[in-house]
């Protein structure tokens, strides 16, 4: 079966999912003929031409000869609605959204205006986890040398070495509390697990369940159901997707189905609508709990978010407002209701907007992204699930009061969102990661 994108979102006609291509005989629709430069770019124009959601704006005419290669194509010819379609290499493809796994040490960073370097999350079991990093831990040298000189004479990445098997640095970091540690990390391949964190604790008479959901690829069904098996009896739910740039669609489905449950079931999850050339593929796709096991059959989800949470993390949201309420804690998400078809073109995976869905109301289009219910900066107070996280503060407030926090705290030294104009796509998401 092929599966279908909403920026890393696939589904398939069988209503079976979206986000990256898992399937069986995924192969057997690529086109693999002539493999020259010049032979690639001219099967990517043709496959624009009909299947580009925006192939009515296309020039008549274009001459892929005038462009040095399919992504330098690809970047002269999508229109400015487009922030998002984007080609990688079939070797990346299959690394990340199948096999779930690349080399590296196994944590992504921020940094800041002012050059200092934070750990968002690591991934466990990672070089990083087993050598004490945390997420909000503060990077300080690589082989001794100041991340802020690294940083300055651009050799950033160069510190941290190649992405092979078995390369080695030496990182120094300090925790929130102060705490200095120095230790040599080698890198290896890191499988990535989908959920990050998952916990639960009280606030009045309530027991709050919270998980962290970081992207939506093949692992995700199963490491779902692991936090839901967790959060069994919870009477308030908490989905963390703030730095989530999208995945496979059917998992926002269990995702969001597994919450409500009941509430939901058998209703239309989303309505995906082709470009006018192919709308005899448009077809509707009710919630489902596809691999999961238990639901919660919540009324109320609580969602975290900030710029970075986009596609398939924004579809969780449009998805359910219909039938429960859904309270958006953080900013305003990326702005992408859009996904796509992962066309294999020999060595390459193209990623280019085929299609919009739209909620059981008939409402998407959120290309400015869905706005925060109520606003909270996303701060690095410690690990996942900190009491001091101004999120989590929001959230708990609005459990006791219905409120909003009028004044939530923040760090401005570890505080940073993405211009909203720029979507956090799920390569963004890999290139802050290592």
């Amino acid at each position: 079966m092929t599966r279908f994108w909403v920026l890393a979102a696939i589904t398939t006609l069988s209503l079976s999912g979206c986000g990256g291509s898992d399937s069986n005989n995924d192969d057997a629709t690529a086109i693999v003929g002539q493999c020259s430069v010049s032979d690639e770019k001219q099967q990517f124009l043709d496959y624009m031409y009909e299947q580009y959601f925006w192939n009515a704006e296309l020039a008549d005419s274009i001459d892929p000869d005038n462009y040095a290669d399919i992504y330098e194509l690809l970047d002269a010819i999508t229109v400015s609605e487009d922030r998002y379609s984007f080609i990688t290499t079939e070797q990346q493809y299959q690394d990340r959204y199948v096999n779930a796994a690349y080399i590296g040490f196994g944590f992504a960073t921020r940094v800041t205006t002012t050059a200092r370097v934070f750990v968002n999350y690591v991934y466990q079991d990672s070089p990083a986890a087993l050598a004490g990093i945390k997420r909000s831990d503060e990077i300080t040298h690589i082989n001794g040398e100041s991340v802020q000189l690294l940083l300055a004479q651009g050799r950033y990445q160069e510190a941290l070495g190649d992405d092979d098997d078995g390369v080695a640095a030496t990182l120094t970091w300090r925790t929130v509390a102060g705490d200095t540690y120095t230790d040599v990390l080698t890198k290896t391949e890191v499988e990535t697990n989908t959920v990050l964190a998952t916990s639960s604790y009280s606030v009045g008479d309530k027991t709050v369940g919270y998980y962290v959901l970081n992207t939506f690829i093949n692992r995700t069904g199963d490491d779902l159901n692991q936090a839901y098996n967790e959060l069994q009896g919870v009477d308030e739910l908490v989905i963390d997707v703030r730095y989530n740039g999208g995945g496979l669609t059917r998992y926002a489905n269990q995702a969001a189905t597994q919450a409500a449950g009941n509430n939901v079931l058998g209703e239309v999850f989303g309505d995906y609508l082709f470009n006018a050339d192919n709308s005899e593929q448009n077809f509707t796709e009710l919630f489902q709990m596809y691999d999961g096991v238990q639901q919660l059959d919540l009324e109320r989800v609580y969602v975290l978010t900030t710029t970075q949470s986009c596609s398939s993390s924004e579809l969780i949201i449009n998805a359910l407002e219909p039938f429960v309420e859904v309270v958006v804690i953080g900013a305003r998400t990326c702005g992408k209701p859009v996904g796509q078809i992962p066309q294999r073109i020999c060595d390459k995976r193209t990623f280019v907007v085929n299609f919009e869905i739209v909620n059981a109301l008939g409402e998407g289009r959120y290309f400015n992204g869905i706005a925060a219910d109520c606003s909270a900066p996303d701060s690095l107070t410690g690990d996942w699930g900190h009491a001091n996280d101004p999120m989590l503060r929001a959230v708990n407030q609005h459990i006791e009061t219905g409120t909003c926090a009028t004044n939530p705290t923040s760090s401005s030294t570890t505080s940073t969102t993405l211009s909203p104009t720029k979507p956090w796509r799920i390569i963004d998401q890999w290139a802050a990661e290592h």
